[in-house]
């Protein structure tokens, strides 16, 4: 009979958890999912009942012609429609928990459920002979996308907002070598908008070290325990998820059982292959003998000189100057009206394969000032490969305001034209910096510069020579046209808010 009863312990205990909220991540996933489902279909009905209200002139409810035997009125297939939307963003799984926050995944999913759901119109449609408007569904699929992707965006930078503040953060558990938890911390410290938090490392050395704590940047993370006590160190600490990197003290057998134990308090697994800079697109998950592999695609140097790239840079070049034309004769005339010296300043860069050129920007300087360029750097104590004083004492009040703007770097379009740049690519480099290249910095130079990049939009004005390497070796290995096109998207957004 003891033994029928403790059976009946254990299984009442690998009972599966009630859908409560079991830890502070779930609880504040809970609530913005609910906030996403009211958001969603308020943005959803929105769409279609203007969709309906411009297709047909106002508060009109025409018949939809059809070979139904019952008529069938526009406000019941707007309805029809909402919902059936709706549950499609829903299914895309846009507000699943491991999606909301992310940005592009919700994105995509957005999208991909919004065509879908159009596509399966069109059949319908089709099949059962029913004629809906096409002007109004033409004015519904991008009106009620870019509503939801819109509002998507605004709720997203106010979870940044709170995260900033210390909310609706992610704490998490770091465990892993020494090398490997230092390499993950400073990972999770480079996007805080992701809201991942360490609050402790497990290392495979015992919890009682001589250095009890993990030295990244500007921060000491303690060590809580070792690999093989994550548990307890999770509810020590209060950690919502658990991050695994590379160990060898952990078998297939020993992450079942963490998983297994770390479920019932509502704490998130999470295994990270130590893959550094590689983009998704390069990655393809299989399941071979019930083994999770990830195939890494190798770095992507030839597409990114490849004769589609050039011809999408030449042809954004030339829109861009046509463009700009008036904008770029006024700049020309305010530099040469406001001081002495030409319009447009020529530096030496490296391109591509170690070839130098001339690259091209409005002079946004007082003339004569280079000779005493290496005593402003070494007066400022900055490096003296990464070195754009905020302040510059050389820089002209026209140029100040050109270079706040990134106005002065609209004349590399010519370079673009021209060969030497494309309109996304790495940071352009002088000689010196160049002449200090080791073989990994040389990688570079396996593309052309870009007008703008990474180093654009993240931290344009003074990136670490670290960051930078990072950022361009980053590029260069994962180049697509999406990508060009986000940069592009990104750097646009930076230059309108002056953020240098």
């Amino acid at each position: 009979m003891s033994s029928e009863i403790a059976a009946g312990r254990d299984i009442r205990s690998m009972r599966l958890p009630r859908a409560t909220p079991r830890s502070e991540r779930e609880r504040w996933q809970v609530d913005y999912v609910r906030v996403l489902w009211i958001s969603d279909l308020l943005v959803i009905c929105l769409a279609v009942v203007a969709a309906q209200a411009i297709r047909f002139g106002g508060p009109i409810d025409p018949p939809l012609t059809s070979t139904l035997p019952l008529e069938v009125r526009y406000s019941v297939v707007s309805a029809l429609f909402a919902l059936a939307w709706y549950v499609a963003v829903g299914l895309s799984g846009a507000r699943s928990p491991r999606v909301i926050g992310s940005g592009t995944e919700e994105y995509r999913g957005i999208i991909a459920a919004t065509l879908r759901l159009f596509g399966v119109v069109a059949i319908v449609s089709l099949v059962l002979q029913v004629d809906i408007a096409r002007g109004y569904l033409a004015i519904a699929l991008p009106l009620g996308t870019l509503g939801l992707i819109s509002q998507r965006r605004l709720w997203r930078r106010w979870v940044v907002a709170q995260r900033a503040r210390g909310e609706y953060r992610i704490g998490v558990l770091v465990v892993g070598s020494r090398d490997a938890a230092r390499a993950m911390v400073a990972a999770f410290s480079r996007d805080p908008a992701s809201g991942y938090n360490v609050i402790g490392v497990c290392t495979p050395e015992d919890g009682e070290l001589v250095d009890p704590a993990l030295e990244v940047g500007d921060r000491d993370i303690p060590v809580v325990g070792d690999d093989r006590s994550i548990l307890e160190a999770v509810k020590r600490t209060g950690a919502d998820t658990v991050a695994v990197t590379a160990t060898d003290n952990l078998g297939p057998a020993d992450f079942r059982r963490i998983a297994w134990e770390l479920d019932p308090l509502g704490v998130e697994l999470i295994v990270v292959p130590g893959l550094v800079d590689i983009s998704g697109a390069r990655l393809t998950h299989r399941l071979v003998a019930d083994m999770p592999m990830l195939h890494v695609e190798k770095p992507r140097y030839d597409r990114a000189t490849s004769i589609r790239k050039a011809v999408f840079d030449i042809g954004f070049a030339l829109g861009a100057l046509v463009l700009t034309a008036p904008v770029l004769l006024a700049i020309a005339a305010a530099v040469k009206l406001s001081s002495r010296g030409p319009v447009c300043y020529r530096s030496e860069r490296i391109g591509r394969d170690g070839r130098p050129f001339q690259m091209m920007k409005f002079r946004s300087m007082y003339v004569d000032t280079d000779a005493h360029l290496n005593a402003l750097i070494e007066s400022g104590g900055g490096d003296r490969r990464f070195a754009d004083p905020r302040d510059d004492p050389r820089v002209t009040p026209i140029g100040r305001l050109l270079r706040t703007y990134g106005l002065d770097e609209l004349p590399q379009f010519l370079n673009v034209l021209r060969g030497e740049m494309s309109i996304v690519g790495p940071r352009p480099q002088v000689r010196r910096e160049v002449d200090s290249y080791d073989g990994t910095m040389r990688r570079r130079l396996l593309v052309r510069p870009g007008v703008t990049g990474l180093w654009q939009v993240n931290g344009r004005a003074n990136p670490t020579p670290e960051d930078a390497l990072r950022r361009d070796l980053s590029y260069v290995e994962n180049w697509s046209p999406v990508l060009d096109v986000l940069l592009i998207a990104k750097t646009i957004g930076a230059v309108a808010k002056g953020d240098r």
